[in-house]
């Protein structure tokens, strides 16, 4: 029989040993440091996470020796941050890289290089992104710690006395570097920059932060393969010569491009990476010509067509078959590149991997394109043979179309689909055709639909204790040597502590009367046409193609797709706004003449504000922030997207207080990392502040400037607005620096809850 509130004692048991736990780990590490002991729950728990338990008290041993260091708290912090991660990223245990990194870090400390252990394990987290491997990584601190020797300044010969003036600035420089040379390319680079300096401190320093133009020459010369910039009038030559095409040919970096990205068509041109080795002993070159052909045919040969209705499966096979479409007809019109073409193909196994255990969707497709390029393929399976012979079959009457090809693909995927294919292994050894595009010009968009809706974080009620995230890290632009600092700063985001949501409901009172005027501006606003939504759980009518998609699938045994309806929703305002509140301490000022604070008065605005967007319907989030050095920018989220303007939402605004600095940079890019996701025609992100970026460990005010601007310029790339709402009365220094033409100084604090929402509806108009 169940003992009432049994549940509620394990749940409170379970918190105890989790607090006795990390109140254990904080003992371990004897630390006494403030800024490490607000975060340390959050980096433990990321620690948890990707730390095996019985190497725990390796890390924590590892941690205490480094706060020893005397060095301050910046290197304690670095390696809480960075190591979970490196063990995440290297996949092996700690035991393999740990030892390593301390031995560097024991030599460092024993010579006149123990400040650059700060830029060492500053770095660690994108070096081992960048390498990937323990042994790669074992490498990269050897040549450091080469470099150290070599450089380190003596007396006589006979003592070390002079800290390396290079060290310091490869360790920094050192993510940059690993994203475009190999490490064999990195020691001839380190090669030549103490050859070419020698004992000049000031030139070693310039060489090695990439400053002086022998460095930056030495750089282009040790990259591997063939550059862009080199061959780009030969590319553009064939292209215009062969096939009449002027696009313009436009490189992307492959040091910091997503991993995996190919090439592409895009609005601007020919998209190509920057940079290619030889590969199947075919060089770079060739591997340009053939990304080139390639896009060259899909141009000639290929049309869109509507993806709506279409599943994975069909879009991989359309995309599969259409490719070794063009290709045909590619290898029709220039016969000479068969060679090139079979040599970057890859040619998998035919029995590479088990049906029944993983799927191998990608695996069927690799074989079936194989086979359609080579007449002389091994492939025995009936499905691979048959659709490789229709597929040639359509090329003998003409040139085909992009439809006939989706016709066959469909009839592929019916014909070999799999039980497995829904598995979430997938079997990807052998199946990237590297020269070809991603074929994002295949596909048109042309009825909205609801899909994206299903992965809206849902609302959730505040628990007594938010559970800690591990940090997300950014990048800060450094203006002096114009390049970004790799993760740099670390923002923990978490779900507002609640508080009485009645308080909002008595500032709505407040402004009853601005509340009436804003009703009336909002029933102009409303939009009253409506949009159908497909694949939808649940709504107001069946959709029968996918309803039969749907039976079928169930009769052939197969699990069916639950969306099978369709509903509706207003449309005209496709927008999504993200208002981001600074949380700094300034906002605890006092109004000139008044008691009130300027955070009762921005609550005020904010309340309202939330008001009128219930009443509009429209997709907003709100969030605040605050910053206590690099190492903790809190981002606390007060409403999400899917969130509808009720007690919840009041109860988080209504326990919002302000403290600490304003490092508005890393804010900006959290708030449009979640923009990002939103599918919306218009994406704005709304600022209110009531100051400059600034934070404690920042002594240039230029600094963290400089890196808003930046911010604003990443997020405007992405097609995300930014528009600054400031009540500083000097903002004018710098508030166009940073955000150009949008933006806004309200000079007049009082009347914010009246200028706050009538700035929404002038953006979102």
């Amino acid at each position: 029989m169940a003992v009432p509130g049994i549940r509620n004692i394990a749940d409170a048991r379970r918190r105890l040993m989790a607090t006795a736990a990390s109140q254990a780990a904080w003992t371990a590490l004897d630390c006494g440091f403030p800024a490490v002991a607000d975060v340390f729950d959050e980096c433990l728990a990321a620690a948890r996470e990707h730390i095996a338990p019985d190497e725990l008290p390796a890390f924590l041993e590892a941690a205490r020796s480094i706060g020893k260091l005397g060095r301050g708290a910046e290197p304690l912090l670095a390696f809480l941050e960075a190591w979970p991660r490196v063990i995440a990223t290297l996949g092996l245990a700690q035991s393999a890289t740990l030892p390593t990194l301390m031995e560097s870090i024991r030599r460092l400390q024993k010579s006149p290089n123990a400040p650059a252990i700060t830029s060492l394990l500053q770095t660690l987290g994108a070096v081992s992104d960048r390498l990937r491997s323990a042994d790669g990584l074992a490498d990269y601190q050897t040549l450091a710690l080469d470099l150290a020797e070599r450089t380190t300044g003596s007396i006589h010969g006979h003592q070390q006395t002079h800290p390396s003036p290079a060290l310091p600035e490869l360790l920094r420089q050192a993510p940059r570097l690993l994203g475009l040379l190999s490490l064999a390319g990195l020691r001839r680079w380190i090669d030549s920059g103490i050859r070419l300096t020698g004992d000049h401190p000031e030139q070693q320093r310039a060489y090695f932060a990439l400053a002086s133009p022998e460095s930056r020459a030495m750089l282009q010369r040790e990259r591997e393969g063939t550059l862009f910039a080199d061959v780009e009038r030969r590319l553009a030559l064939s292209l215009s010569a062969l096939w009449a095409d002027d696009s313009p040919l436009v490189p992307y970096s492959t040091a910091f491009a997503a991993p995996g990205l190919r090439p592409y068509l895009a609005a601007d041109g020919m998209r190509l990476p920057d940079a290619l080795s030889s590969r199947a002993g075919i060089d770079g070159l060739d591997r340009y010509r053939a990304m080139l052909a390639h896009l060259a045919a899909h141009r000639c040969w290929s049309q869109p067509l509507v993806a709506d209705n279409w599943s994975p499966l069909q879009r991989m096979a359309v995309e599969t078959l259409e490719d070794a479409r063009v290709d045909l007809l590619l290898l029709r019109r220039f016969p000479g590149l068969r060679h090139l073409l079979l040599a970057l193909h890859p040619q998998p196994a035919e029995d590479a991997c088990d049906p029944d255990r993983v799927n191998t969707v990608r695996h069927r497709l690799t074989c079936l394109s194989r086979a359609c390029l080579d007449p002389q393929h091994r492939y025995t399976a009936a499905g691979t043979r048959e659709y490789a012979t229709r597929l040639r079959a359509l090329l003998q009457e003409g040139e085909s179309s992009t439809r006939a090809v989706a016709d066959l693909a469909l009839a592929w995927a019916a014909r070999t689909r799999l039980p497995s294919d829904q598995f979430a292994n997938v079997h990807f050894t052998d199946t990237e055709v590297d020269y070809r595009d991603d074929n994002r010009h295949l596909w048109t968009f042309i009825e909205a639909g609801g899909e994206e809706q299903s992965f809206d974080p849902q609302p959730t009620a505040a628990s007594p204790e938010v559970a800690g995230l591990p940090p997300r890290h950014y990048p800060e632009w450094d203006a002096a040597t114009q390049s970004f600092r790799p993760d740099w700063a670390a923002v923990y985001e978490a779900l507002h502590t609640s508080g009485n949501p009645a308080d909002i409901d008595r500032l709505l009172a407040r402004h009853a009367v601005l509340a009436r005027r804003l009703k009336r501006l909002l029933d102009l606003l409303k939009p009253q046409e409506r949009v159908r939504l497909r694949f939808q759980e649940a709504g107001s009518e069946l959709d029968l193609d996918i309803a039969v998609r749907a039976w079928t699938d169930w009769q052939g045994g197969h699990l069916p797709d639950p969306r099978i309806n369709i509903s509706q929703r207003t449309n005209g305002r496709d927008i999504s706004v993200l208002l981001l509140i600074d949380l700094s301490q300034s906002l605890n000022a006092r109004l000139p003449g008044s008691e009130q604070r300027i955070l009762d008065t921005a609550r005020e605005a904010v309340a309202l504000l939330g008001w009128a967007i219930g009443e509009l319907g429209d997709a907003c989030a709100i969030a605040g922030f605050h910053s206590n050095t690099r190492h903790e920018v809190r981002y606390h989220h007060i409403k999400g997207f899917s969130e509808a303007w009720d007690e919840p939402v009041k109860a988080r605004l209504a326990a919002v207080e302000a403290g600490y600095s304003t490092r508005m940079g890393a804010a900006i890019r959290h708030a449009g990392h979640t923009l990002s996701g939103r599918r919306s025609e218009k994406r704005i992100l709304l600022l209110l502040t009531d100051g400059e970026p600034a934070d404690i460990d920042v002594n240039d005010p230029d600094y963290l400037i400089a890196d808003t601007r930046q911010a604003v310029e990443s997020l405007a790339a992405e097609g995300i607005s930014t528009f600054c709402l400031s009540l500083d009365p000097n903002a004018d220094r710098y508030v166009g620096h940073i955000f150009g033409k949008h933006w806004r100084v309200l000079d007049r604090i009082e009347r914010l809850p009246e200028q706050l929402p009538m700035v929404y509806l002038n953006l979102t108009r």
